[in-house]
């Protein structure tokens, strides 16, 4: 029996069978075919699609979407948490990708009451950029890119985990900014990324993603290490700020470290560069225990 005509018929139904995804929020995204015209709804969304191999199916963007280089050139559909309907519907998407947390509500479903496919993406564990990659490649028909990414992605973080994950724990503040007062719960990404190093989030009771605190809170905490990330790529001048507080344990070790906001704070492939970062900052406050004597002379403990 000649094998060709049934292998044809596999072939044919393979590639117009329905692509069936579940997004980050649970809900299901039907595609009938690749999506060929994406519009990204925040710029740690517009990364990983280019990372996912589906950048040259990206036909528009948000404000800030600025990695990969070549997301700079794609036109603008406003701000991630003041988007832009007219000028997305314009551009006759056959999906939106979207940011839970991000983007507003009534704006997603304003997208889908038109009948645009989307999918929202919403990070709460570092693994989830790896899923993420791998979803895009589904519904962007990049399969093949996407899979290499996520691996590649998930063996960084297993060397990490490897590496750090069984090492003394460190109580970790992070700072997301002065003025207001902000940090990490414990629902955040990065909670999860100073878990994978070892460290202990000393907000991770709170519930919201990014929450305000005050001076007294981190004072009664006294974190071991204050990392803090800011708006670019230099070292924000608040961060020393902080050694008014000489009680502080993280003050008096001189454990205030920085990193640059977008390796840590967009959940992209990036994203463990930021945490391998993050692991060697914990790491030098663990090597200071052994010191004996902080500079100050406040015994090591």
């Amino acid at each position: 029996m000649n094998p060709l005509p049934w292998i044809l018929a596999l072939a044919s139904f393979s590639v117009h069978a329905e692509i069936v995804v579940r997004d980050d929020t649970a809900a299901t995204v039907r595609l009938a075919t690749p999506a060929s015209r994406i519009v990204s709804l925040a710029p740690h969304v517009t990364e990983t699609l280019f990372a996912a191999g589906a950048g040259a199916r990206i036909v528009g963007v948000v404000d800030y979407s600025d990695f990969p280089p070549a997301a700079q050139q794609l036109p603008r559909v406003g701000g991630y948490s003041k988007l832009d309907l007219e000028a997305i519907a314009a551009l006759q998407p056959d999906l939106v990708v979207g940011w839970a947390s991000g983007n507003a509500p009534t704006h997603i479903d304003k997208l889908r009451a038109l009948g645009i496919p989307v999918y929202l993406a919403q990070p709460e564990r570092i693994d989830d950029v790896a899923k993420n990659l791998e979803r895009y490649g589904q519904l962007a028909g990049t399969q093949a890119v996407a899979q290499v990414a996520a691996a590649a992605f998930r063996g960084r973080l297993q060397t990490l985990r490897e590496k750090y994950g069984t090492r003394p724990k460190v109580r970790t503040f992070y700072q997301i900014w002065k003025q207001p007062l902000m940090t990490v719960g414990g629902g955040q990404v990065i909670s999860d990324v100073i878990h994978l190093c070892g460290g202990e989030n000393v907000f991770a009771g709170l519930k919201p993603l990014a929450p305000k605190v005050t001076v007294e809170a981190v004072i009664q905490t006294d974190p071991e290490v204050i990392i803090a990330s800011g708006m670019g790529e230099s070292r924000p001048e608040w961060l020393d700020d902080w050694r008014r507080w000489k009680t502080l344990t993280a003050v008096q070790r001189d454990n205030l470290f920085f990193i640059p906001p977008d390796l840590i704070q967009r959940h992209t492939p990036r994203l463990v560069e930021g945490a391998d970062r993050l692991c060697a900052h914990l790491e030098t406050a663990r090597g200071k225990r052994k010191q004996g004597v902080a500079r100050d002379g406040v015994p090591v403990q």
